[in-house]
């Protein structure tokens, strides 16, 4: 495959036809996601930027803040997770925060202008008790003229029917990688099970945030292949979180030599192009990146951050950083609302 020539006039090699660029596919395969994300990098972000303005206002970025609502004790064994039993990173295990904190942190972050608050509980998934709680604390986020997030694990039957009735709008769930090196991160769970979370949150009618980690170990391969998986879902993700990998001591991956920033672009690039109209999240490692990375990221299709200092148990550019670097590059943030992917 060569971009050498690719322009919006000639795409016939990612099937879109001529003067159509906003057709959205479900059939990649996975020679055309691998070699997508393998071309020259001036041509992909060349692309990715063109697809990116056919749906999205270039200089927008959506606002989330992200706030860990149950951290540590999680009995699953993912190996780049400093919240997980198995590891050996120093996390200790808290109880649920009750619903005045829960509160309190969504209105400190609408008052630093995020538009939507996440929520994180680090279980293998909720119980029933747990999830009154959860629900509770959705419809206050919701109360308050936030979208809402969660992200609490595998689900069960019934489960992601009663997010919706407290007002979700958003699940997050990642597949974190390609199915053929998912068993080298974690062997708690498969990849079909996330795929079946996703599934049930699809079908209650609740919009999908789910994208991956780079920096793990895989190759640039495993990341095309991720991405594909995603692209061919029956609805693309609404938002497609990428995190670059943060190696928390204690963890397995502790010691992991750093992947190239270049192939978190092109992986945001990639995933722009294969899904046009979703979100897609500049998560995890922002605090390892300097401007200029950050600015090419953007360049290449993400179109949200998380905003504030902490994710979840790992760090994050202070507030004052984030807005310097939006100035900086003339970049504001969006305003709310609820987009949905095809």
């Amino acid at each position: 495959m060569s971009f050498a020539a690719l322009s919006i006039a000639d795409m016939t090699i990612l099937s879109i036809p001529p003067g159509n660029p906003d057709k959205i596919r479900h059939d990649w395969t996975t020679t055309e996601a691998r070699e997508i994300i393998a071309a020259p990098l001036n041509d992909l972000v060349h692309t990715a930027q063109t697809f990116h303005r056919n749906h999205f206002d270039a200089n927008e970025v959506q606002v989330s803040t992200l706030l860990s609502i149950k951290t540590g004790g999680c009995p699953e064994d993912c190996s780049y997770c400093s919240q997980s039993a198995h590891n050996e990173a120093d996390v200790g295990a808290d109880k649920l925060m009750s619903l005045d904190a829960v509160r309190a942190a969504a209105l400190r972050a609408k008052d630093s202008g995020a538009t939507r608050f996440c929520m994180g509980a680090a279980w293998r998934g909720p119980k029933d008790r747990d999830l009154d709680a959860v629900c509770g604390m959705i419809a206050e986020v919701k109360s308050l003229g936030l979208e809402s997030c969660v992200t609490l694990g595998m689900l069960e039957d019934g489960q992601a029917e009663r997010l919706k009735e407290a007002g979700l709008d958003y699940y997050n769930h990642n597949i974190d990688t390609s199915e053929a090196f998912y068993d080298e991160i974690i062997s708690t769970r498969t990849f079909d099970d996330r795929l079946e979370t996703l599934a049930r949150v699809r079908g209650a009618g609740i919009n999908v945030c789910c994208g991956g980690i780079v920096g793990m170990g895989e190759t640039r391969d495993d990341r095309a292949d991720m991405l594909q998986a995603l692209a061919c879902l029956p609805k693309h993700p609404e938002s497609v979180p990428l995190n670059m990998l943060v190696a928390v001591p204690g963890t397995p991956l502790a010691n992991i030599e750093p992947l190239d920033p270049l192939e978190l672009i092109r992986a945001i690039a990639a995933a722009r192009i294969m899904m046009p109209k979703s979100m897609v999240r500049l998560s995890a490692g922002r605090l390892e990146m300097d401007a200029s990375t950050q600015a090419l990221c953007f360049l290449a299709g993400a179109n949200s951050i998380f905003y504030g200092d902490a994710l979840l148990t790992t760090g994050n550019p202070a507030q004052h950083t984030d807005r310097a670097l939006f100035d900086k590059l003339g970049v504001r943030p969006m305003p709310s609302e609820t987009r949905v992917a095809e």
